[in-house]
């Protein structure tokens, strides 16, 4: 079978899987008595095992199982929850993360787990997690029994004994095909297609996949659960032609605890052939999982008819498309506008509703909540703390925030920066949070948000803050800054100074950080996304760290408006309201006009002043001013144009790399006229 067409559908599912069982650890390591979060993490590495298995990538597979082992002891209280244990599980989940990130560079998944399997085991036979490896590899694990050569865990034995409960019958049917067979794989599906009408097969040896590329010799072992008889059985397989022979061993509950009995004496007595057993064990795993996988297959059709995946260049071309008809339904108003031909303007109108529509469900397509990377964090900031052996409360707010999947795609590493650094130069060790009178445990609050057509992602710590003197000092030694002018510099413009390229004030390099990269990696970044990172930090109190980020929606609603009989395009996200201010109304503050709005003094700003154009420089004798009142987060300005034209939606078209530089202008739009109308950034805008 060639899996090569599923292999992103399994990637997508695999990363939510693991995603679940970090959740779901940290969960249980808050509440170590609740089963309920065992059954989830249970649940999402079984399904984990059964793909990975029938996709072929073995090592995933085998490690998933030996962890699920371990799940199945806790929530059977065999086992109880430790920190140590959670410890080995995460490192686990970790490892099995790696193995899916190599599977998507395009590699095979493989890693050395011999240490963690070890350690796996070791906590399964309730034995301390740090003995040696050798002494490890000589266990094996108790749930499986062997009956004929084949091998059955725990699911497989229920599955068994609960059909022997209902007055079902269990066969093993080892199907001999002879010599000359030429087609190997046509009497395999003909025995199956028998065999599959008599009853359910839960098991073959080799798997369905080996079966169907005819990897076998001449034999293959079939499990069934049928109400039919033993002898008729036999007879209809042997009635396939170029089939030699067919042996039936009934299974009875009986054989399976005998079975299960022997193979713990020989635990016992032969200990130091257990780690060939155990590499035989894991061979066969795989197979019994791809029959489990494909036993599940009816009830994942179910969800697959109400869900598709689909490739984000596939939406690239689609919003593509969409921005070209957008331009010419703009086109068309413009047109229907000047002819006023009555049907001509219904139709027009039917086209915009309808186009409105789709608009609606092509942007929210490509929206994805940012909780999809903010969930990574729990588990490493989990993992850092235990390294440094500080006390960290993270707080995650409003991961619901939606955006742009290719911004979601990039701002992930950056992030992983941020907090890496606000844990370790941020946060104090507990004794000297006591020593500042501040409480052991330190917080660091992750929090996402929409403010205009941006959204804002910002990391909060109560730490240490920057350290002035320290910044200062490595600022001027790398030629940041003279030791003159550092003097009149604001604590916001110290801070930021972090942000250079090599910059760090670590004494000591840890795996943290403290390497000499700095953050310059987060701003390259981030600018390159065409956000926007500051920092506002207070020295023994903590630092915020504010990443401005686009939405990256190509069709915006935005306000057009005139200067010098030139249109602009404001975004409407921005606007707050639009007003007409009469002269008088206009202050003077600090040479900065100003005005009053609603009991908040906010600078007027005006536009053909700040895009230098023609009449710029003459005198306003107007006696009424038309201003677009913006915001940016909790900040508010004052734009003033000549005239307001309307409320329209555009297409948002990028400079290209030759006008990157231009002042607060993020792109252009093409007017239903031919027109081109520049939009306003009115982030760059209000500092």
């Amino acid at each position: 079978m060639d899996t090569n067409q599923y292999l992103e559908m399994f990637l997508d599912e695999s990363r939510e899987h693991l995603q679940a069982c970090n959740k779901y650890l940290l969960e249980l390591e808050n509440s170590p008595e609740d089963l309920t979060i065992v059954n989830e993490i249970f649940r999402a590495a079984h399904t984990l095992k059964g793909m990975s298995a029938t996709m072929g990538y073995e090592d995933i597979a085998d490690l998933t199982h030996i962890m699920e082992n371990v799940l199945d002891a806790i929530r059977h209280e065999k086992l109880k929850v430790t920190a140590e244990m959670l410890d080995v599980v995460f490192e686990a989940v970790s490892y099995l993360d790696e193995m899916v990130e190599d599977i998507e560079s395009g590699g095979d998944g493989k890693k050395d787990v011999t240490a963690i399997v070890a350690q796996l085991n070791r906590i399964e036979a309730g034995e301390p997690i740090d003995a040696s490896n050798d002494e490890v590899a000589a266990t094996i694990t108790e749930d499986a029994v062997v009956t004929n050569g084949l091998h059955y865990d725990d699911f497989e034995m229920t599955v068994i004994s609960q059909s022997l409960a209902q007055n079902f019958n269990a066969f093993e049917i080892k199907v001999t095909l002879r010599e000359d067979c030429v087609l190997k794989a046509a009497r395999v599906f003909m025995v199956f297609e028998i065999l599959e009408n008599a009853g359910d097969v839960i098991k073959s040896v080799p798997t369905v996949e080996k079966l169907e590329e005819e990897a076998f010799e001449q034999e293959f072992t079939v499990v069934l659960i049928t109400e039919e008889e033993e002898d008729v059985i036999k007879t209809k397989v042997s009635k396939v032609s170029e089939v030699e022979s067919v042996e039936v061993t009934a299974i009875s509950e009986e054989t399976l605890k005998e079975e299960k009995r022997s193979q713990e004496e020989q635990i016992v007595q032969e200990a130091k052939e257990a780690q060939q057993a155990q590499q035989v064990q894991k061979k066969e795993t795989p197979e019994k999982n791809a029959k489990e996988a494909k036993r599940s297959r009816p009830a994942q059709a179910q969800t697959a008819n109400r869900t598709i995946r689909v490739n984000i260049e596939r939406l690239d071309i689609l919003m593509n498309l969409f921005e070209e008809l957008m331009i010419d339904r703009g086109r068309l108003q413009s047109i229907s506008t000047e002819m006023h031909h009555p049907e001509l303007t219904e139709t027009v109108e039917r086209i915009t509703r309808v186009s409105g529509d789709l608009q609606s469900i092509i942007l929210n397509m490509r929206m994805i909540p940012v909780e999809t990377v903010f969930n990574r964090f729990p588990t490493m900031v989990r993992q850092l703390v235990r390294e440094l052996n500080k006390k960290v409360d993270l707080q995650i707010i409003g991961a619901e925030t939606e955006l742009d999947r290719t911004v979601i795609d990039e701002i992930g590493d950056p992030l992983v920066h941020l907090i890496r650094n606000a844990l370790d130069h941020g946060i104090e060790m507990p004794e000297e949070r006591l020593a500042k009178g501040k409480p052991e445990v330190g917080t660091v609050k992750l929090s996402a948000y929409h403010s205009g057509n941006h959204v804002f992602i910002e990391l909060e710590d109560d730490g240490a803050g920057v350290n002035r003197e320290r910044v200062l000092k490595k600022a001027i030694a790398n030629g940041l800054v003279t030791e003159e002018d550092s003097e009149s510099l604001t604590d916001k413009q110290v801070a930021e100074f972090i942000l250079a390229s090599g910059f760090s004030t670590a004494e000591t390099i840890s795996d943290v950080s403290g390497r000499g990269v700095g953050l310059d990696v987060v701003r390259t970044t981030i600018e390159s996304l065409g956000g926007h990172i500051s920092i506002e930090s207070k020295e023994g109190e903590g630092s915020l760290f504010q990443v401005q980020l686009p939405l990256t929606l190509s069709i915006i609603s935005v306000m057009l408006v005139e200067l010098e009989k030139e249109v602009y395009a404001v975004p409407l996200s921005s606007i707050i309201e639009t007003a007409i201010v009469h002269t008088s109304e206009i202050m003077n503050a600090h040479s900065q006009r100003v005005i009053d709005f609603r009991g908040n003094i906010i600078p007027l700003l005006d536009l053909k002043e700040i895009f230098e154009l023609q009449e710029a420089q003459t005198e306003q004798n107007d006696e009424y001013q038309s201003v677009v009142i913006v915001r940016k987060g909790d900040k508010l300005a004052g734009l003033i144009v000549d005239s307001f034209i309307g409320q329209q939606e555009i297409v948002l078209k990028g400079l290209g790399n030759y006008l990157t530089s231009v002042f607060a202008i993020s792109g252009a739009t093409i007017l239903g006229d031919g027109q081109v109308a520049l939009i306003v950034d009115c982030n760059a805008l209000i500092k």
